[in-house]
């Protein structure tokens, strides 16, 4: 990965936290101009909108919130209160100053969250699973912090969704662990879009914790 100006390319190659620190560190103030806006990112959007559809409810946790993109859409949405928690202090500073959340958790999902046991009514994460640096090993991390009943909606990218486990992950925890399980496909990216990834996909997966 180059330390020069992060982009796409560059987020899609990361391989391990210390990489994803950094070039999140680089991005955070440029990231709402520089890729969401110029790549046409919409999975944000869709990924609150199913949580709400689905009746999620706060207080929720927004899991790799980033600079808050879903945050806002949550709370546009009369959604709240919301807590981000992100590998990137730096993208959480950014964040913080949209004046939506209630509290920002720094955290590596590989090492857990640091809040207590069922905090949370829902859970919300959009993009976290994207990029293929994390897989479907993080998911008990958060179930630990979700209420039973808790609603959840988190977006993973398509590509990786059979190729990393998390169809499988995602068929055990439906045997005692989570209910209601759908998984809707939507496009990542609107029809600005440009470049190599701009037609990738995504699911959504709702469920409620047992």
């Amino acid at each position: 990965m180059s330390d020069k100006t992060p982009n796409l390319h560059a987020a899609y190659a990361l391989k391990s936290p210390e990489d994803n620190k950094r070039l999140y560190g680089e991005w955070a103030g440029d990231y709402d101009a520089d890729f969401a806006a110029r790549e046409d990112y919409q999975l944000h959007i869709h990924t609150a909108r199913a949580f709400v559809a689905a009746g999620g409810q706060g207080p929720v946790l927004d899991v790799g919130a980033g600079t808050g993109l879903c945050g806002v859409v949550l709370a546009g949405l009369g959604v709240g209160p919301i807590d981000a928690t992100d590998i990137s202090s730096d993208m959480l500073d950014v964040a913080m100053r949209k004046d939506i959340y209630r509290d920002t958790i720094e955290a590596d999902l590989n090492l857990g969250i640091p809040v207590p046991r069922a905090s949370y009514s829902g859970v919300v994460s959009s993009g976290t699973f994207t990029h293929g640096h994390l897989g479907p090993d993080v998911l008990p991390a958060l179930l630990r912090v979700a209420r039973p009943g808790a609603q959840f909606a988190l977006s993973i990218n398509a590509h990786h969704f059979e190729t990393l486990g998390f169809a499988d992950a995602l068929s055990t925890l439906a045997q005692d662990r989570i209910r209601n399980l759908t998984l809707p496909k939507t496009r990542i990216y609107g029809d600005l879009a440009a470049g190599a990834n701009k037609d990738d996909t995504a699911f959504v997966a709702l469920f409620e914790r047992i």
